[in-house]
């Protein structure tokens, strides 16, 4: 079977050819991280992910490059609004940033380049552009470059966009501009910025534009041509249009195939830091949700389907990824762990169908159900076969919950041993009152778990007990 991806460029599904043969190098394009993220942007990491785990599950090397803009217009504006340098705000927040993406248990990046880091590469691809005559210094002398829009004629292949049917860039000063679309490559210093938020250049002390940091930190780590550019739907125009006409200009194949996802949307609008409704991973724990449950939620939805958030919803999938769980554990009661196998036929089919979790799940769910027969018939056998098969999916999607990213470290809690401890000593006192034939007290320490969220069953091996509501 040959994995197919929808390709934004091309507006079709297409077979999916690795530029080298068993390796492929896929850049996906980070946060701007003026404030913590929610979970809007970690969708982006989740579904990146699932792609990431895919390939490597088809037994290909993959270069996985996430990028962080670490200055920007929003950032300089919170430092000026607090008071804190910019580079303290960034660092913080890539902090929060790399803690969300270990509770999710999303791989740490091949490579995650830091734009203050690579301005050297931002100036070489600059010069570049302005030598081949589709660049230029504004003759204001304020030391802004700007990519010349008209001298691209391919500019708005990607979004169906038309430079002529196009207002001003608008991340930019209109210092010098020749055309309204023309977009910032350079910005010169201001007066009102913080002095260590600029670097020397041959135009004059600044900071590079956004769009050219990822065109530049690209051909960094993945060399002029690359395989998959991936980022979110709002990202088409004009961030990833801005970079396909930069690179191209300079001469760089760039990438062949452009996989956008869908947003998560709060009411009528996306999830955006500059609109205020946003939701992060502490609101959703303190909803009682974990972060392996926010993980199911943000993966159950193709990934080019919009996501309309809501609690009802999250709580849905937080108790469909328990039944899951219930399943797994059950199992591993009766046959122990065993080894995760080859997944499911159906499943690869989902799968490389460009990337249909939901298909996928719907095979997860199958596959328990026959092994709650097998359960059901003390089918040892049977039981075994549907947990390696389940193991194995999960696996491939990041949720299976025997992984360790959920047994210790932010994915499962440094808290969970000493819940375990806490949870073992009320059963043991639910057992002794058991054996002396005191139902009340057991009833009670039983009754006291359930407000605490904890549920108990009974079963021939032995009380078992979960978190949250029993199915």
């Amino acid at each position: 079977m040959t994995l197919r991806l929808h390709d934004t460029a091309t507006r079709s599904v297409r077979d999916f050819v690795p530029m080298t043969p068993g390796q492929v190098g896929v850049y996906l394009c980070g946060l701007t991280v003026q404030s913590v993220p929610h979970i809007g942007h970690l969708r982006s990491a989740v579904n990146y992910d699932v792609l990431r785990r895919w390939l490597l599950h088809l037994g290909l090397d993959v270069t996985f490059v996430r990028n962080i803009t670490d200055v920007d217009d929003k950032i300089l504006v919170k430092s000026q609004e607090t008071g804190r340098p910019f580079w303290a705000i960034a660092y913080a927040n890539k902090l929060a940033l790399d803690a969300d993406y270990r509770s999710l248990n999303v791989l740490p990046a091949t490579y995650e380049p830091l734009a203050t880091g690579h301005i050297t590469e931002m100036h070489e691809l600059i010069a570049e552009l302005i030598e081949r005559g589709h660049a230029y210094v504004s003759a204001e002398g304020t030391g802004d470059v700007y990519f010349d829009v008209p001298s691209f004629r391919n500019y708005g292949a990607l979004s169906g966009q038309k430079p002529e049917d196009m207002l001003s860039a608008g991340e930019a000063p209109e210092r010098g501009k020749r055309h309204p679309a023309d977009f910032a490559l350079w910005k010169g210093v201001k007066d009102d910025e913080p002095g260590d938020a600029s670097w020397s250049s041959p135009w004059g002390r600044g900071r590079p534009g956004w769009h050219i940091e990822c065109s530049a930190m690209a051909q960094r780590y993945l060399g002029a041509e690359f395989d998959i550019h991936g980022g979110g739907l709002d990202l088409t125009f004009p961030h990833h249009e801005n970079e396909i006409a930069q690179s191209h200009a300079a001469g760089l194949p760039f990438a062949r195939y452009w996989v956008h996802h869908a947003l998560l949307n709060l009411g009528e609008a996306k999830m955006s830091k500059s609109l205020g409704n946003v939701i992060d991973v502490e609101a959703v724990v303190a909803m009682g949700i974990r972060p392996v449950e926010l993980r199911y939620y943000l993966g159950v939805p193709h990934y080019r389907s919009r996501i309309d958030y809501s609690d009802d919803a999250l709580r849905e999938a937080a108790t469909a990824y328990r039944r899951i769980e219930g399943f797994v554990q059950r199992a591993v009661e009766v046959v122990g762990s065993g080894r995760p196998k080859a997944v499911p036929p159906a499943f690869a089919a989902a799968m490389n169908d460009d990337l249909n979790t939901s298909a996928a799940l719907a095979v997860v769910h199958d596959t328990i159900r026959e092994g709650n027969t097998a359960l059901a018939a003390s089918d040892e056998t049977g039981v075994r076969a549907a947990l390696t098969e389940v193991r194995a999916m999960l696996g491939v999607l990041g949720l299976d919950p025997l992984d360790d990213a959920w047994r210790t470290g932010d994915g499962g809690g440094d808290l969970k041993p000493i819940v375990d401890s806490l949870v073992a000593l009320a059963l043991e006192q639910r057992a002794q009152a058991r054996t002396r034939k005191d139902w009340a007290a057991a009833d009670s320490v039983r009754d006291q778990l359930k407000n605490a969220g904890v549920q108990v069953e009974d079963t021939p091996a032995g009380p078992r007990w979960t978190v949250g509501e029993q199915h």
